[in-house]
């Protein structure tokens, strides 16, 4: 699809100034410069234009709040002092498949001061000797270099880490398990109860059979303290016995 009218239909019925986030990957330019993309999108954040046949950044319009920029995957070989006016804030910028094939190459993103993760993978300027290191002392401001920094300490937000509204997940998910945590006490707390509640009445029924036995045997004993009365008639044939 052709590149500006992919724009026009992934932002929608949305003004430039309400798009925060635009991917139009696989999209196509005519010439290979940026076209559809204007200063209107002044609250942009995120920018993806990953092979889209992409060769020059000179018509990149003014993106003060671009924070990532992934283009890989294109034919750009320099030509980056374009970002540092353009897009002074940027912290992440995704150059991996293009033709930068000298550290020279980048130099020009010195300027961009708060730049701290670079991706240059599957650029011919990384089979150079001491590649890393160059990259490293041209721009010390980077932290990451190809996901990992000068100690090769992997970046573990490179593997999805934290990205926008994570925190707020994160932190909906500690109020989630606070809930379940009261709703456990509630539940175990009723359960004691009703524990309680019914060992008392087994007490009860211990008792109340306790009093039962104690009637039970006091029957029993009266009954076989007794002596039983004699009938006139059994003594009559008691007479006639002895007779």
């Amino acid at each position: 699809m052709d590149l500006k009218k992919r724009i026009e239909k992934e932002v929608g019925g949305r003004a430039p100034e309400e798009v925060y986030e635009l991917v139009v990957d696989d999209s196509r330019t005519s010439d290979g410069e940026l076209v559809g993309l204007t200063d209107e999108y002044k609250e942009l954040e995120f920018l993806s234009m990953v092979n889209i046949g992409l060769t020059s950044l000179a018509k990149l319009p003014s993106l003060p709040k671009l924070r990532k920029l992934d283009i890989s995957d294109n034919v750009i070989s320099g030509g980056l002092e374009t970002l540092s006016q353009k897009c002074p804030n940027l912290t992440c910028l995704v150059l991996s498949g293009n033709k930068i094939k000298e550290p020279s190459s980048v130099e020009a993103l010195q300027n961009l001061k708060s730049l701290k993760r670079l991706d240059l993978f599957n650029c011919e300027v990384t089979s150079q000797a001491d590649y890393r290191e160059s990259i490293f002392e041209l721009l010390p401001q980077l932290t990451f270099l190809d996901g990992y920094d000068q100690d090769d300490n992997e970046d573990e937000e490179d593997d999805g880490g934290d990205g926008p509204g994570d925190d707020e997940d994160d932190e909906d998910d500690e109020d989630d398990e606070d809930d379940d945590g009261s709703e456990g006490d509630e539940v175990g707390l009723s359960y004691l109860m009703k524990e309680g509640i019914q060992d008392e009445e087994d007490d009860d029924d211990y008792v109340e059979e306790e009093e039962e036995d104690d009637v039970d045997d006091e029957d029993g004993a009266v009954a076989h303290g007794e002596k039983r009365k004699r009938d006139p008639d059994d003594e009559g044939e008691d007479d006639e016995d002895d007779d």
